[in-house]
């Protein structure tokens, strides 16, 4: 599909991959296109990404964790978990437009810009989210039948995490301290001050635990952003490949041409290949792009997490019970919508 359309016309095909994390799913594939073009955003552009990518990573977080809670068997945890992503959703609404297919980012920049009120819901967000978080480990982490469902079963060792391929929660649960975000920075994610957490067994606890302490790790970084969100632009300025004003458009042919052009040519871009890879909630959701020049794709590829982290399955599941299965499923966390692509 990708292979057939213009690099801005296949942003809203992106929402469809982790459908739990649209607004971080833009942002890596637009990501993808700007470094085949050469193009960095202004810092509020990154600012607003950043965002938005540790919003969708607890809106993720949160559903999953409270359905795995529901997976073996506690109900309570998943009302209080889909609560606070409701106010995710109201969040990307005021954002986008959008409460789940959010198509926010494009090539070069966003649709619009954040306001001040936004931003201010953001900070009350992560006042509520947090005694949330709190309540959540009160209710599971010490909980024995929780603990018994999910504490030495599905082991994977640090050997298999990465032979696998496994990479977000899963391979830091598994006690390998790798994420995108600080072994190969990008959006300014090297101005933020977070820690990464790492499991020490690998088994489904451990799993829970990483994606528990990365929801506060979230929090940490959206009160950063909020605090520290610059003035600008939110997109690159580039004559030849942006659309110009739209009230330059009314008043000029010049400018109206211009947009013509844009609009129905794509952007002009380089000849070459390039891959991005982005810290998304369930892994590295990567793109790969080789292009011919023009305004569309030659080819692309999409690493997509979900898929390379249910690989491990056939190694993991043997020896365990049936009633194991529901657990090691939960706590890998996957999305069909990515394996599917």
């Amino acid at each position: 599909i990708a292979e057939n359309m213009q690099y801005n016309q296949f942003v809203p095909y992106t929402d469809r991959l982790d459908y739990l994390a649209p607004l971080a799913n833009n942002v890596a594939y637009a990501c993808a296109v700007e470094k085949l073009m050469g193009w960095e955003l202004p810092p509020r552009g990154q600012a607003v990404r950043v965002l938005c990518c540790e919003l969708a990573r607890i809106s993720a977080h949160l559903l999953g964790v409270g359905c795995y809670a529901m997976d073996v068997g506690a109900m309570t945890v998943f009302l209080y978990t889909f609560t606070q992503r409701e106010t995710v959703y109201d969040l990307c609404e005021q954002i986008s437009g959008a409460r789940f297919t959010t198509s926010y980012t494009r090539v070069g920049g966003q649709t619009r810009d954040m306001s001040e009120d936004t931003i201010k819901g953001v900070l009350k967000f992560c006042d509520e989210v947090i005694e949330v978080i709190e309540e959540v480990d009160k209710l599971l982490s010490r909980n024995p039948i929780f603990i018994g469902r999910t504490q030495d079963v599905g082991f994977i060792s640090k050997d298999d995490a990465i032979g696998y391929g496994l990479t977000g929660p899963n391979l830091r649960g598994s006690g390998v301290n790798f994420d995108m975000r600080k072994n190969h920075p990008y959006l300014g994610y090297e101005k933020y001050d977070f820690d990464i957490p790492v499991g020490k067994v690998g088994d489904c606890y451990d799993r829970y635990l990483v994606r528990m302490e990365e929801m506060r790790q979230s929090v940490g970084i959206l009160r950063q952003v909020c605090q520290k969100m610059p003035k600008g632009p939110v997109n690159i300025t580039d004559p030849k490949a942006t659309l110009p004003d739209k009230e330059r458009v009314l008043m000029s042919m010049e400018e109206l041409i211009h947009h013509f052009i844009v609009v129905t040519q794509g952007i002009d871009a380089p000849e070459g290949e390039v891959y991005f890879g982005a810290e998304n909630p369930k892994g590295e959701l990567g793109f790969y792009i080789n292009s011919k020049g023009g305004g569309v794709p030659h080819r692309l590829k999409i690493r997509s997490p979900s898929f390379v982290n249910l690989s491990i399955l056939p190694k993991l599941l043997p020896g365990h019970m049936i009633s194991d299965v529901v657990s090691i499923l939960g706590s890998l966390d996957f999305v069909m919508g990515e394996c599917d692509r």
